[in-house]
């Protein structure tokens, strides 16, 4: 059973890809700080960040709303790594290896979007839960007096 959002494969993927894309970065040139390297590192951080964020979040549809924010920094991350790689800022080896965790962290994050999407669809269609029999909290959690 999973105790937090680290438990997750796909944090634990995209967060080690976040970690692979500072450390690739930092070749490329300074005049990129600002710009692509920036945007790069951007990205590859808002991918756990999400998946962390929403995992934190009251309700399925919350959690989906930030996994698919995460879903959209992959593609930007995958375009960015394209282009630091045509501009000749990664090396073709570098490139393939970050752009194939960047896949493999889309096909989990695709899975995960599916499957809770698929249980609210399942939920949905099951109707609302029955009341309870007894709607008043046990004594414990009642304020003293009523």
């Amino acid at each position: 059973m999973l105790k937090s959002y680290s438990d997750l494969r796909v944090w634990q993927e995209s967060y080690g890809l976040s970690l692979d894309v500072y450390r690739h970065t930092r070749v490329l040139p300074a005049d990129e700080k600002c710009g692509l390297t920036s945007q790069l590192r951007r990205a590859a951080v808002s991918i756990p960040s999400n998946i962390a964020e929403g995992y934190g979040r009251r309700t399925s549809g919350e959690y989906l709303q930030f996994l698919h924010v995460a879903y959209g920094s992959v593609c930007e991350l995958q375009t960015q790594l394209r282009l630091a790689a045509d501009l000749g800022y990664l090396t073709p080896d570098n490139s393939n290896v970050l752009l194939s965790k960047t896949g493999s962290v889309e096909r989990m994050l695709k899975a995960l979007i599916r499957a809770l999407d698929s249980r609210r669809a399942s939920s949905r269609r099951s109707g609302p839960s029955p009341e309870p029999q007894n709607p008043r909290p046990p004594e414990p959690l009642r304020k003293r007096g009523t």
